[in-house]
């Protein structure tokens, strides 16, 4: 995906890493959420991070819920360095922490005691692993490249869950391939004919269509930092990490 022209907005109010953040120091439940919700969303560049580790299928999977009880039922959000307030950085430095130096309380996790654990596609996420063919990256430079692909993915998720509750669900099958640029093989004119609509209309569409693409991406964005200043800095890595 070509990186769309982006700038830095007014994101106003608390974004949900900062509400962990500000958890780790006061908990309450809306942290604990918050950061069960951010998991859930970012948890398979993780995996692939343990997969090109070294770890099978099952020992990855493993040691990615062990991580996240570590994280849900200690302190570490509260050792967390404002200065670097990506959560994208803080959970890769925290697992590699994790890895090297808990695995018996990793393996203790694994054996359960009734925690709560957050529930994770893996099945899928190795399915996506096994298709993987960055084949040539570092495990570190692996997981920055799938976390960008995975907030990408949420985004355009979120954008096509909207378009169905408005109704156009036909209409975001079709347009889609304009969130990457124009697509050569397709011509808003071909589209205009397939979806009842004029040339005319159909452009609007995919101008409205990237309008609110970049707008839910800005948001998404600023959901995993700390400090809304480090927006444009975090979109050019994260870009990066996608031609890497």
């Amino acid at each position: 995906m070509t990186h769309p022209h982006l700038g830095t907005n007014d994101l106003a109010g608390s974004t949900r890493w900062s509400v962990v953040l500000a958890a780790g120091k006061h908990p309450g439940q809306g942290g604990r959420e918050a950061l069960e919700q951010l998991c859930r969303d970012y948890w398979y560049p993780l995996y692939a991070y343990a997969r090109r580790r070294g770890y099978d299928a099952e020992s990855a999977r493993d040691c990615v819920q062990a991580f996240f009880v570590h994280l849900l039922e200690s302190r570490a959000i509260a050792a967390a360095d404002p200065a670097r307030g990506r959560f994208r950085a803080f959970l890769l430095t925290s697992l590699r922490n994790f890895v090297a130096h808990d695995r018996e309380r990793s393996r203790a996790a694994r054996r359960g005691g009734g925690r709560a654990m957050i529930s994770l596609d893996v099945e899928a996420g190795e399915s996506r692993y096994l298709r993987d063919p960055a084949t040539h990256l570092t495990p570190e430079r692996l997981f920055e490249r799938r976390w960008a692909e995975t907030l990408l993915d949420r985004v355009v998720d979120l954008l096509r869950e909207e378009w169905a509750r408005a109704g156009k669900a036909a209409q975001f099958a079709e347009l889609k391939v304009f969130l990457a640029g124009r697509d050569p093989n397709t011509s808003h004119a071909e589209i205009a004919g397939r979806l009842g609509l004029t040339q005319g209309a159909a452009m609007v569409a995919a101008h409205r269509l990237r309008k609110r693409f970049r707008q839910l991406l800005l948001e998404a964005i600023a959901d995993t930092l700390d400090d809304p200043a480090e927006l444009d800095d975090e979109i050019t890595r994260l870009f990066e990490a996608l031609r890497a």
